[in-house]
């Protein structure tokens, strides 16, 4: 099978794209995959990692309503889209498979116009401003959630899948993890925090200020965080000022290559509520500390954490409320209590979804077959 991917931008887009191809190519060895998006994203950094070759096409953030300061963006839209042909005729997909931002509007929107199997996923309960504009043109739209349904125009043309997730059950285990990564006999906890592949300022400001308070007065607890690419030389400097890069338990980077690994060791997660973000939470059982974006459409990332939270299976903090105090009081009332994060592993646990990525590979050789039989 010829596939093309395409969702980029964030990691939130790339890595479901990336597991979806990695499932396909487990499925189907001799399958050709590229993955097309632009030249700014977090692509270029991790899909080259996976092997697979990646494809430029340039595009901005689509907007729902044209202006005059987004009159350049639509111009680019328009010839976007006819590079995207280009590459479709180049390349001969069988199909094309989007997972969401900007970058995958010109190629899923070419290849439906050229009559190319498309498959969508959104990840969220309420669609992307991409989504939304692809949805009258794609064959299938992949959802995570089932509320989804109420928020698109063609509901019949939903699956609900659960999210393409790169970790697998049982992929590494909590003490293996914690043993390659020298954890075992060295620390008590290990607390990993992170605010997206891109940062997240106020994420970055309350985990400085929890290293300052909190972690750099226990040794016993190892805390690893990573500010995003856009916010990292500004806190590395903020963390240097504060004397913490002398502090041997605790670490700051600007992106983790290994996140399934990190997560498997991990004793509790802080991080934002991306739904992405969410399931891989699930999948490893991790308690965790929400701090969802205030800016994102529809405020959807406080509805996911809520969710979590009205289960047991979170701490919920919202950007506005927080504070060094209920930081550290949060932090620490999951860490001293073994019971607290068994009662929140359970509660995550039942949220779980295992074989999205299967389901997804199914749905589309079946979308292939049946275009190939027409």
């Amino acid at each position: 099978m010829r596939v093309l991917m395409t969702g980029g931008g964030t990691g939130g887009h790339v890595n479901p794209a990336l597991a979806i191809a990695n499932t396909i190519r487990e499925r189907e060895p001799d399958s050709e995959i590229a993955f097309v998006g632009t030249s700014r994203g977090i692509e270029n950094k991790l899909v080259p990692k996976e092997g697979y070759p990646l494809h430029h096409i340039e595009i901005r953030g689509l907007r729902r309503s044209l202006s005059l300061q987004n009159l350049k963006t639509a111009v680019m839209v328009l010839t976007s889209v006819s590079k995207g042909k280009k590459l479709i005729r180049d390349f001969k997909p069988d199909i094309v498979i989007g997972t969401g931002g900007y970058a995958c509007f010109p190629i899923m929107k070419a290849a439906a116009l050229m009559g190319v199997p498309t498959a969508l996923h959104e990840s969220n309960a309420y669609p992307g401003v991409a989504v939304k504009m692809l949805e009258n043109s794609v064959d299938r739209m992949f959802i995570n959630f089932e509320d989804c349904k109420k928020n698109l125009k063609h509901p019949e043309r939903a699956m609900v899948v659960g999210n393409p997730l790169r970790s697998k059950p049982g992929m590494i285990s909590y003490d293996d993890a914690r043993s390659e990564l020298g954890i075992t006999g060295k620390y008590r906890h290990f607390l990993l925090s992170c605010g997206g592949s891109m940062g997240a300022e106020q994420v970055n400001f309350a985990m400085l200020d929890l290293m300052k308070e909190y972690t750099s007065k226990h040794p016993e607890i190892l805390h690893v965080h990573a500010t995003g690419a856009i916010e990292y030389e500004i806190a590395k400097k903020m963390f240097e000022d504060a004397g913490l890069d002398k502090c041997e338990n605790i670490k700051l980077v600007e992106y983790i290559y290994d996140m399934p690994k990190q997560m498997a060791a991990a004793d509790l997660v802080v991080a934002r509520a991306g739904s992405i973000t969410l399931s891989e939470l699930a999948l490893e059982g991790k308690p965790c500390i929400l701090i969802p974006s205030p800016n994102v459409t529809e405020n959807h990332q406080y509805k996911n954490a809520k969710v979590l939270a009205d289960r047991g299976a979170a701490i919920l903090i919202e950007e506005k409320d927080i504070t060094p105090e209920k930081t550290v009081d949060a932090v620490r009332s999951v860490l001293d209590s073994m019971e607290v994060r068994r009662s929140m592993q359970d509660a995550i646990r039942s949220l779980a979804v295992s074989d999205a990525c299967d389901r997804i590979y199914e749905e589309c050789r079946r979308l292939v077959d049946a275009h190939s039989t027409k």
